[in-house]
């Protein structure tokens, strides 16, 4: 540390890019995690998540609106027009997801990656036909090369959506129980749901805009942390987020340093990470039933 403050071009680059790129990481890994454990609750199946539900791809969609219709506007505008069509796309997707039947919990996920297909197949036929696949595979492919002060400053919005998460857990404990329960209970059950919608969508959107599309975060990490700890998300929302953060930092740290000087995207990285972990999840579950 010492050797950091004797030496301003080191501290200029650790303030411009070594501390923006750490801080983003643990935010997209705290936000995603949130996210998917949400989405997982308000949707009653442990085998969704943003990125395999269309919520991301939704958010990819209004970010390329967003460039066709007002080529100029900022990350805060772009952020706020992939905010809603991450809502619209995800409040479809529930909707949908709640008429299948229960006693088939596996149709969820199956029709999320179906779903979620179809909106990435318009994103791409709209990229192609306005030029912008180059621009596309940028903003989807999830990676924290470009980011330095200056330009990651809205994932902190990420942090004030898990401490709202946090704020409202009991709430969206008692809504994962179902309509019925909830409204016994005196709760809003409409209005909650509406409430765990929009901090879906925004850290999907501020995700999305900012890092690109990572899998897997919002699907293992909430699978694993409740096998330790129960459903509760009181007390399992810290563990949640920090196990994401710490997940989302290690795989950067490994696309970093598997192929030095070059980068490996932290999507692949967590690509293969994540499905490892999914699977071992599916083998012990499998084991358990």
């Amino acid at each position: 540390m010492s050797r950091l403050l004797d030496d301003p071009q080191a501290l200029q680059l650790f303030l411009a890019s070594r501390l923006p790129r750490t801080l983003a990481a643990m935010l997209t890994g705290a936000g995603l995690a949130i996210a998917g454990l949400i989405m997982q609750t308000l949707a009653r199946n442990r085998f969704v998540e943003p990125a395999t539900a269309g919520t991301a791809q939704s958010a990819a969609l209004g970010i390329l609106l967003a460039t066709l219709v007002f080529p100029g506007a900022s990350l805060a505008v772009k952020t706020l027009i992939a905010s809603v069509a991450a809502l619209l796309g995800t409040s479809v997707f529930l909707m949908t997801a709640h008429r299948l039947p229960p006693t088939q919990p596996f149709l969820v996920p199956l029709f999320g990656l179906v779903y979620g297909g179809v909106i990435g197949a318009i994103v791409t036929f709209v990229g192609w036909q306005a030029d912008l696949l180059q621009f596309l595979d940028i903003w989807t492919n999830g990676e924290f090369s470009g980011v330095v002060r200056g330009r990651y400053e809205l994932l902190w919005g990420t942090a004030v959506m898990i401490a709202l998460a946090w704020w409202v857990a009991d709430r969206l404990t008692v809504v994962s129980l179902g309509r019925d329960v909830s409204v016994g209970l005196g709760l809003s059950y409409q209005r909650t749901l509406q409430l765990g919608l929009v901090i879906v969508s925004v850290i999907s959107a501020l995700t999305v805009v900012i890092v690109g599309i990572i899998p897997f975060v919002g699907l293992v990490i909430p699978n694993l942390v409740s096998r330790l700890m129960g459903d509760n998300l009181r007390g399992t929302i810290p563990w949640v987020a920090g196990s994401g953060a710490m997940l989302v930092l290690c795989c950067d740290l490994i696309g970093r340093l598997l192929r030095y000087p070059y980068e490996i995207p932290v999507a692949t990285v967590m690509g293969i990470v994540g499905g490892l972990l999914f699977l071992r999840l599916m083998f012990l579950r499998s084991a358990h039933a």
